[in-house]
């Protein structure tokens, strides 16, 4: 690809440019950000990276010139600000959706066929706002949150059971938050289901602490992860790069899978070259489908919230994308 852009040079936006860098999937990656310098000076820091970890990526960064991301085709979404005291939710939907509004609306007028994944807060609602912003097929729209929570489900099976993360498969549906449904059912390590390998209790508290994995760092170290939301969403950059057909549990429009209508939530789906190719639907038992619902509620709920605040201009019709069932 010739050119990625990220915007946002915070900790995770600039991670997140450095493993694309280092994994050559563009000849150019611009980051951008608003703080005067940041950008330009991270990138220069990854640049001369370059030559130690062998890679020959141009590295540019930009303070609020998009014109510089002109012809790009992924642009990954970090910005945004964490919740601060005194800020109610409804406070932190409407600045960061202003926000990612009106990034979108600047990286579209650009690369208007770029695919967009969105990692800035709150997530699921924030994928929407994107999405109203871009106006653009739903399948170039996706949220970067399950690839996430799946990593951190692995890592704590992995510890539990002594064995390399790597040999370990897991699955996340829902909202990313409190309400996000991991699948015990669903994962395993090297094949053998871990509800063959570890205990009823142990799993339910593996769970709970997938969950809370992003609040666990927060109170550890007094500020959000980086490291692996970064790489999270730079593996969905390979992929799409790539024409991997990776499939990954990613933030995306649903349309009737699921029973669900008109909300994005997290969900298993092929990503290739176009965005997601298929979403796939997973046979679910009635507690499952109970908890997706459930968190997909909450979402909706948010992008209700949204909704009230007309940010948007009024939107009609919603995209499909294509589904498989997976016995």
């Amino acid at each position: 690809m010739n050119k990625i852009t990220v915007i946002g040079a915070g900790n995770v936006g600039a991670t997140c440019a450095n493993v694309i860098a280092n994994k050559n999937l563009a000849k150019e990656v611009v980051l951008v950000d608003v703080q005067e310098g940041l950008a330009e000076g991270k990138c220069l820091d990854i640049l001369q990276t370059g030559s130690i970890n062998n890679y020959n990526t141009k590295i540019i960064g930009s303070t609020n010139d998009y014109f510089k991301t002109a012809g790009s085709g992924i642009v990954v979404i970090t910005s945004g600000i964490p919740r601060k005291p005194g800020m109610s939710r409804d406070d932190l939907i409407k600045t960061n959706a202003v926000i990612v509004k009106e990034v979108t609306e600047k990286v579209m007028v650009y690369s208007p066929d770029a695919v967009i994944i969105v990692v800035s807060n709150p997530l699921d609602v924030m994928t929407y706002a994107s999405y109203r912003a871009a106006r653009t097929a739903a399948n170039k729209v996706i949220g970067m949150a399950g690839i996430l929570d799946a990593a951190r489900f692995k890592t704590f099976v992995a510890e539990a059971l002594n064995v390399s993360a790597l040999d370990v498969t897991t699955m996340i549906l829902g909202g990313h938050g409190d309400t996000m449904v991991p699948l015990p059912r669903f994962s395993s390590v090297s094949g053998i289901p871990i509800t063959d390998l570890l205990s009823h209790d142990t799993i339910a508290k593996i769970v709970n602490r997938t969950r809370n994995g992003g609040g666990e760092i927060v109170n550890l170290m007094g500020t959000s992860a980086w490291y692996a939301p970064g790489a999270a969403a730079a593996q969905m950059v390979e992929a799409i790069v790539n024409d991997q057909k990776r499939v990954f549990p990613v933030c995306a429009l649903c349309n009737g899978e699921y029973g669900l209508n008109d909300v994005f939530v997290g969900v298993p789906v092929k990503l290739g070259k176009n965005g997601i190719e298929q979403i796939m639907e997973l046979k679910l038992n009635n507690e499952e489908i109970k908890m997706l619902h459930n968190s997909a509620q909450a979402v909706k709920d948010q992008m209700d919230e949204l909704d009230r605040m007309n940010l948007f201009q009024p939107i009609y019709s919603f995209s499909n994308v294509s589904s498989i069932i997976l016995g």
